[in-house]
């Protein structure tokens, strides 16, 4: 646990704003967020993101700018291409750079592990108290069009079911049909087209699971696909990455245990089991995608490796009471 306030009106924070974030919250949003902001004397510049990795590229300025505090405006996504700005720049580690989020997404998963509030006036609020928290998060390697790659995750990947729910969201959003409920639907559509797949899975080289495997989650943090605790045991500063394994299941075992997935009693559920490590190797055939913070990135072979406390973020205080009693 780190609590370190930050505070003082000589604190600028740059601001990136996807503006397509939550249908177009982003962009209809920000005057309303950018007068909070404005109220609260939090000094701030404000750029939109034009195309998919421009947060990352802006992230990457804004260091080398001279900038060691961001705001995101937007999504798991956006946040996402944010943390792997942190690890392209090269001015400074990343932990020197605190980031804060307003949540303008869709499923906003990230914030529920810090108990961040999604009403604009009370995140800002917590902006304002600069109470930060290091958390870890994952380095993974993935192949895509045949070339290895490096991403970094700031809270879940899925593997199997989770990526086709994923894919099936990202295309239906494309054609505009994702109203509310669009992830619900596409996530019942998904779960009858998905077939099992074969898996082998090892946690710190040693080799953990060989069969067929309908569904894996790994995680820093405890929540995706919009308030689902599929990693309800998951504490993001403990330098352990935790894994859900979903083996094949039949819809009735899922349709009179769905509160399980809400509530965090997920792994009492006959199918379901929980595992943790430092590194996670998966590969499966045939390949099978990946989604990374609600992001879709190449497939299997796919390997995980936890960095231990090296992104700073503002949390709400209740979290680091919640953490400091629990310890």
């Amino acid at each position: 646990m780190e609590e370190k306030p930050i505070s003082g009106s000589d604190i600028k924070w740059f601001v990136i704003v996807n503006p397509t974030s939550g249908s177009g919250r982003g962009l209809t949003d920000f005057p309303q967020i950018s007068k909070l902001l404005r109220d609260n004397n939090i000094h701030h510049e404000a750029v939109f993101t034009e195309h998919k990795h421009h947060a990352t590229a802006l992230t990457v300025q804004s260091i080398d700018a001279g900038y060691r505090n961001i705001i995101v405006v937007g999504g798991d996504g956006t946040l996402h291409e944010v943390v792997n700005g942190l690890f392209i720049q090269k001015s400074v580690k990343p932990s020197d750079v605190t980031i804060a989020v307003i949540s303008a997404g869709t499923g906003n998963d990230w914030i529920r592990m810090y108990g961040i509030p999604t009403r604009y006036s009370e995140t800002i609020r917590a902006i304002k108290e600069g109470y930060t928290f290091l958390q870890d998060v994952a380095e993974v390697d993935y192949v895509e069009s045949k070339y290895r790659q490096t991403r970094h995750m700031a809270n879940v990947a899925g593997l199997g079911f989770d990526a086709k729910v994923i894919q099936r969201t990202l295309t239906s959003k494309a054609k505009g049909y994702l109203g509310r409920g669009g992830y619900l639907w596409c996530l019942v559509r998904s779960f009858f087209s998905h077939k099992a797949t074969g898996v082998k899975i090892w946690i710190d080289d040693k080799l953990v699971y060989n069969n067929l495997l309908f569904s894996l989650a790994i995680g820093v943090g405890k929540y995706n696909g919009g308030g689902i605790q599929q990693l309800p045991a998951a504490v993001a500063d403990d330098e352990l990455l935790d894994v859900t394994l979903i083996r094949p299941v039949h819809w009735w075992h899922v349709i009179f245990r769905l509160r399980r997935l809400f509530n965090g009693t997920i792994y009492s559920i006959g199918h379901v089991t929980h595992a943790q490590g430092k590194k996670i190797r998966i590969e499966s055939t045939p390949e099978t995608p990946l989604e990374i913070d609600g992001e879709l990135y190449g497939g299997t072979p796919v390997e995980f490796r936890v960095r231990h406390r090296e992104v700073r973020v503002i949390v709400n205080k209740s979290f680091l009471d919640k953490i400091a009693k629990n310890r």
